[in-house]
This record gives structure tokens, C-alpha cells and sequence, in this order.
């Protein structure tokens, strides 16, 4: 995809990450797991342990996440255990059976990154990588104001359509 739009752009490249990790991890004998259960285990794997933080980061609902996270505890890949700082609260780590298929998975995304580095060149993606490291900030309140974006008008009293 080539879009004007930034946030389109950046997700087809996480889009082709994670189609090429699937394919390497499948060629590897690994079993596939679903794009949405690939990105909650990458957001585990970067230090989110909760499932309302892992619904909202990926998004969906807590049923949803609580539906992967079933499924991916039943292929014992994760565990849930209570949290140690708040005994009412539950936590969703990597189970130790999973550590070829992590293991694998970085394996492929270092390869993947070089990859990318050959294509882009060294300048290209290390000005990518900074971008992607800097302190974006907080999200930002935006203001449409007068902006034209195709909203209807509300109807009339006493007109019709």
C-alpha cells in the first residue's frame, strides 16, 4: 500500500512483519497462530502482563483477549497466575514450553530487520528506527472544527427527506 497517510503506511509494515515471521515460523514446524494472537503475544513479549491493557492496546473487547488468551494457554504457550502486586488481579506470561517458538520468533524478526535494512539502506532505516524510538508524546486531541468530513446533516423538524 502507498498512502498519503502515515498510520496506513506504518501498517502495512507491521503487516508485512508479521506475515513474514508466520510464514518463517511455519516453515520452522511451528503452528500458526492467528495475526491478532501474534500481536498480543509481541505485546507480551514487550512487558504487558494485563489483559485490560492487552484489549486495549490490541483494541478489542477483554472478551476477546480472554478468548486468545484461553486458546494460547491451552496450546501452552502463556500462563495466567495471579499478580504479585495486587492478589486480585491476574497476570498472562510465557509459559516455559514456549520458549523455542520465542526463541524462533527473534531469530526471524533480526533477520527480518536486516532485510529490510538491505532494502531501505542503512540510512533509511536507522532514520526510521530513531523516529520509532522518539517520545511521540501523549495521543493529542484533534480538532476537526469546520471540516468538511462527510457528516449528515441532522433532519429538520418538520421537514422530510
Amino acid at each position: 500500500m502507498n498512502s498519503p497517510l502515515l498510520m496506513m503506511n506504518l501498517l502495512t509494515a507491521v503487516y508485512w512483519f508479521d506475515e513474514a515471521l508466520q510464514d518463517a515460523l511455519k516453515r520452522g514446524g511451528f503452528e500458526a497462530v492467528t495475526r491478532a494472537q501474534s500481536l498480543l503475544l509481541a505485546n507480551i513479549a514487550a512487558g504487558e502482563h494485563r489483559a485490560i491493557r492487552l484489549a486495549r492496546n490490541l483494541g478489542v473487547s477483554r472478551q476477546a483477549v480472554s478468548q486468545m488468551i484461553a486458546e494460547l494457554q491451552a496450546r501452552e504457550l502463556i500462563l495466567v497466575e495471579a499478580d504479585p502486586h495486587d492478589r486480585r488481579a491476574r497476570v498472562v506470561k510465557f509459559a516455559p514450553s514456549s520458549t523455542p517458538l520465542r526463541d524462533a520468533a527473534r531469530h526471524a524478526l533480526e533477520q527480518l530487520q536486516e532485510v529490510l535494512r538491505s532494502r531501505i539502506g542503512a540510512r533509511s532505516y536507522e532514520g526510521l528506527r530513531t523516529s520509532l524510538l522518539a517520545d511521540w508524546g501523549e495521543p493529542p486531541t484533534v480538532d476537526l472544527g469546520d471540516a468538511d468530513v462527510g457528516r449528515e446533516e441532522p433532519p429538520r423538524s418538520g421537514h422530510r427527506p
